[in-house]
């Protein structure tokens, strides 16, 4: 999928305001924009910002104290040589931080090269941080599932399932037990690194569920501020399935934990049958807390088994 690229001038708009940011040079190049192969390239959007570094290009490059002081620090063919060396990075913007003064030679590169140069008094490595977050949500790899996407005992839990086997009334139930709604009916979810997958509610959509025979509901507007969350993270896949579904596709009891690729991050995933009279609520958050336990490490079927193993390698019955 093509990355949403950011320009100089979006970035600047961006942080204006929380880094204090001020355009020093490069004026007219607020078109500027991260190179598409490095954002391809990129594990994620933490490797598009960091400290000068000449063996890291196309990346934003951030100078604090120590950076100009080498930028400084020697014989003036020394400081003007290592200043140029900047140009073959091709920056998408440099950014001079812990309150510096650009060197002359700087601002006369980039008004040459019509690289951006913003300023700010904050901290280099509290730059870095802030603009890593922006970088790594803006070119996060996304996709929009269809589902309930629910946080449930403090864990992001996406309900998906057949279309009429109840999944916003199992929402709206859960709602009703005290836990919270991020999304219904599509689920936007970004891959913010390599292990971790957010989601979060279209814009549209925000704090409603649609329940058949009622219509629309905002739940914010019923429940009150604590029954929706703004995002969570994806921790479990919970999927509704119909006793022939469950008898045809699944084991009952499965060896190993399922498991659903999302953005190519596993997803611990478990299948609940739906037959009348099921408190399907209540089987979703003993989910949630057995898929806790084994988070941390204890997992209850494998316990049974070691014990039955050790039931027959002792020669007692069960």
């Amino acid at each position: 999928m093509k990355p949403n690229l950011v320009s100089a001038d979006v970035l600047f708009e961006e942080f204006r305001s929380s880094l204090k940011l001020v355009w020093v040079a490069g004026l007219g190049a607020s078109a500027r924009r991260f190179d598409e192969e490095a954002v391809r390239a990129a594990r994620s959007g933490a490797d598009l910002v960091g400290y000068l570094n000449y063996i890291h290009p196309f990346r934003a490059q951030v100078m604090g104290e120590r950076e100009i002081r080498y930028l400084c620090n020697g014989t003036e063919d020394d400081c003007k040589r290592r200043v140029a060396r900047i140009l073959t990075l091709e920056p998408p913007v440099l950014i001079l931080a812990d309150d510096q003064t650009a060197p002359d030679a700087l601002l006369s590169l980039c008004e040459r090269a019509q690289i951006p140069l913003f300023a700010t008094h904050e901290s280099s490595a509290f730059v870095i941080d802030v603009v890593r977050a922006y970088l790594s949500k803006h070119f996060a790899t996304r996709t929009t599932l269809h589902g309930v996407f629910m946080d449930i005992l403090g864990m992001g839990v996406l309900i998906t399932g057949e279309s009429g086997l109840g999944k916003s009334e199992l929402g709206l139930e859960l709602i009703s037990r005290g836990n919270g709604l991020v999304a219904d009916d599509a689920v936007d979810l970004y891959r913010i690194n390599q292990t971790t997958v957010e989601g979060k509610c279209p814009d549209l959509l925000q704090n409603l569920l649609e329940v058949r025979g009622i219509g629309l509901l905002d739940i914010r507007a019923i429940f009150g501020e604590a029954a929706v969350r703004r995002k969570m993270r994806l921790k479990l896949i919970v999927h509704l399935v119909r006793k022939e579904t469950l008898e045809r596709d699944y084991e009952r009891m499965p060896y190993q934990p399922l498991t659903q690729d999302v953005l190519g991050v596993p997803v611990l995933k478990v299948v609940i049958q739906v037959v009348a009279g099921r408190n399907i609520a209540v089987l979703v958050e003993a989910a949630v807390r057995n898929t806790i336990l084994q988070l941390r490490g204890i997992d209850t079927y494998q316990e049974f088994v070691e014990r039955h193993r050790k039931a027959m390698a002792s020669g007692v019955q069960p």
